[in-house]
């Protein structure tokens, strides 16, 4: 699934997404953030928010702060004021207003989630302590990953790349703790110096366990020598994006033969899983390492391995001791973010991530406009003619793979504002007692439905994302782009601003979710959503040259001394983001033609407005850990880039604000795909 702003995915489904912040607005876009003494020409992103970023300081609960940040939080005030009220509604057992109410209770329950400490870990650390061999290692890893907690590799349900209509079952490489591999065999001083504040980390949970100073710091070069194993056998975050390297299937006995050392159907009997013949291995060269690492590593030191997997899993969830040392290392030195923040907004995000389907429904009832979603439709039904256009007038791609790109366009699906079917949340016992028993419990329901579901038809209803979400994103196995109704807000679509501010912010989003069906990924399946080359061998080479053309521009961008852009990381958002904004351009232009044209606001034209609009979107600030961390880990663009990058290609922009030849947002080989 892909996702228009920054957000983790599994490596099993990828999901393509934009990023976000709120800002007023009147008539159209804010001319008191812009930084009029730069040229509009030579730094468009410095132009239109250059005053914004000046004034702005990064709250000290955050490591990075623009529209979508603004927008989260004022979604968050009003999700507060849903569930304070559910907290004292003594609602019926099982009911959304129950479940909610009561999850959040106990996660604004400080003193008693003081006062147990960490209990709640404890049963897993007995089940822990009652390995005897590796065959019951085996079992404990089958019996965290029921509960959620992260070991050795990844595992679970999701669609067959290559039969889109079936949910099969798919194991990945993971069982690391730091971000991805690079953060493990990276040489550079900064990631050296990550290592050493993990390696301080994990002693100092083993020590709030009860371990004495010496058999702490002995336990976290254990955890570190399995897991740079582990790092070194796995692919990077770049080769990951090809869907060449999620998928391999083989039959139950392939994989038996391929593992000698970790028995797949002990594994899957213990977790449940339903009868397969055959599944997914996505990474089988890291399978094969692992098979290796298990043999040869001592029972013992399994043993520290899934102690520090289950408390570093459960840590944000347990008393302050445990949770402040997570958030040292995770926000505070990779993040560079000062503070916590305020516990009503952690229940908030916690509440979202456990049980969000019942409370996105309290959500849009607030905040979803029946007009918001005809508006988007009348929109999304423009973005889709406009880019239907641009493939019929394609010069470089030939009849026959157009005919196929054109079947894949008319075949997209979308979802706007909230899911139309509700799974509910039967079975789910939710208390005041325990928050981090009410998470386990979460997990565990939403573990067992995803296991479950493998055998059978997918689910096209489901979504991969709560409605209070400021985000979008395209699925490529489902060919759909979905648009949470937390992202319909300022600054991206707003009823009081021209059309021109709608279309350069909400349009482009909308360009954005449909190009990802035609990046270097999304272009890989087809209008079934199976992984399969409907390409000419001759058009997949132009398109790869025009890629290439991509990759070479971003890699050059400069964040911090030293530190560039990855352009094959960030490929398909800087694809997405080019496509996107061109084809909300043509539809906005087809606009005027059937609406008339409107006057100038502020100033500016209605094509100016236009690019303003999208500039306003990526109004951002972030610490230099932050940037570190997403140049590393995110395939998004660092947003002076995604303002300044795709529209330094575009011949439009250059006409609306009169630039000439040379100037640096007139690039001298445009890279054009879509």
């Amino acid at each position: 699934m892909r996702s228009f702003y920054s957000r983790m995915f599994s490596a099993m489904t990828v999901l393509f997404c934009l990023s976000i912040s709120v800002i007023a607005q009147s008539k159209g876009f804010d001319t008191n953030r812009m930084d009029k003494s730069a040229e509009a020409c030579d730094d468009f992103f410095q132009y239109s928010n250059g005053k914004w970023v000046e004034e702005t300081k990064i709250p000290a609960a955050n490591s990075r702060w623009g529209s979508f940040n603004i927008l989260a939080e004022n979604n968050r005030e009003l999700l507060k004021d849903v569930l304070e009220k559910a907290k004292d509604s003594n609602a019926a057992d099982g009911t959304d207003m129950q479940l909610i109410g009561d999850f959040y209770y106990s996660c604004m329950n400080e003193s008693a989630i003081e006062a147990a400490g960490y209990d709640p870990v404890k049963p897993v650390l007995r089940r822990i302590r009652r390995i005897k061999n590796k065959e019951d290692f085996q079992a404990a890893v089958a019996d965290l990953h029921n509960m959620g907690i992260p070991a050795l590799f990844g595992f679970g349900g999701g669609t067959d790349l290559k039969n889109s209509k079936v949910t099969i079952a798919n194991a990945g490489q993971g069982g690391l703790s730091m971000p991805n591999r690079d953060y493990y065999v990276d040489g550079s001083e900064k990631l050296q110096k990550t290592r050493e504040k993990f390696r301080e980390y994990m002693a100092k949970m083993f020590m709030l366990l009860g371990d004495d100073p010496q058999d702490a710091r002995d336990n976290a070069f254990t955890v570190t020598r399995i897991q740079n194993r582990l790092a070194y056998a796995s692919l990077r975050r770049v080769e990951l994006r090809n869907p060449d390297n999620r998928y391999s299937k083989v039959s139950m006995d392939e994989a038996e033969a391929m593992t000698p050392n970790f028995s797949w159907k002990d594994y899957m009997n213990r977790r449940g899983v339903p009868a397969v013949d055959s599944f997914n291995i996505g990474q089988p060269e890291f399978f094969k390492k692992m098979n290796e690492i298990v043999g040869e590593i001592s029972v013992r030191e399994w043993k520290t391995y899934l102690r520090w997997m289950a408390i570093n899993s459960a840590a944000p969830f347990l008393a302050s001791d445990f949770a402040d040392a997570n958030f040292d290392f995770y926000s505070r030195h990779l993040r560079g973010t000062k503070e916590q923040h305020p516990r009503w907004r952690q229940c908030v995000t916690q509440t979202d991530a456990a049980i969000g389907e019942a409370l996105g429904q309290e959500y849009v009832k607030k905040a979803f406009k029946p007009e918001a979603k005809k508006r988007m439709n009348e929109l999304i039904d423009n973005l889709f003619v406009a880019f239907r256009s641009r493939l019929d007038s394609l010069e470089w791609m030939s009849d026959q793979t157009k005919v196929q790109a054109l079947a894949k366009l008319a075949t997209f699906k979308r979802k706007v504002g909230y899911p139309d079917e509700l799974r509910g949340y039967e079975g789910l016992r939710i208390g005041r007692d325990s928050f981090a028993d009410n998470v386990l419990r979460a997990n565990q329901l939403q573990i067992k439905r995803n296991l479950d579901d493998i055998g059978k038809p997918v689910d096209r209803s489901r979504w991969g994302m709560t409605p209070p979400t400021v985000n979008a994103y395209y699925h490529p196995l489902l060919n759909e782009i979905v648009f949470p109704a937390g992202i319909l807000q300022p600054p991206f679509f707003s009823a009081e601003s021209d059309d021109a501010i709608n279309y350069g912010a909400i349009g482009a989003v909308i360009g954005h979710e449909i190009t990802h069906g035609f990046d270097d990924q999304g272009s890989r399946f087809d209008a079934d959503g199976n992984f399969k080359m409907w390409w000419t061998k001759d058009d997949r080479t132009k398109f790869n040259e025009r890629a290439s053309c991509v990759i070479d521009q971003f890699g050059k961008y400069e964040v911090q001394p030293g530190l560039f852009m990855d352009g094959k990381l960030t490929l398909g958002e800087n694809i997405a983001d080019l496509g996107g904004l061109t084809v909300a351009y043509d539809a906005y232009m087809k606009s005027l033609e059937d609406n008339g044209r409107p006057d100038n606001i502020d100033g500016f034209t209605p094509e100016q407005r236009f690019f303003l609009g999208w500039a306003q979107v990526w109004a951002v600030k972030a610490t230099k850990e932050f940037e570190q961390l997403q140049v590393t880990t995110d395939p998004h663009a660092i947003a002076r880039w995604r303002v300044n990058g795709p529209m330094s290609n575009m011949p439009q922009f250059a006409k609306a604000f009169g630039c000439k030849e040379k100037q640096p947002m007139v690039r001298p080989n445009t890279c054009l795909i879509w």
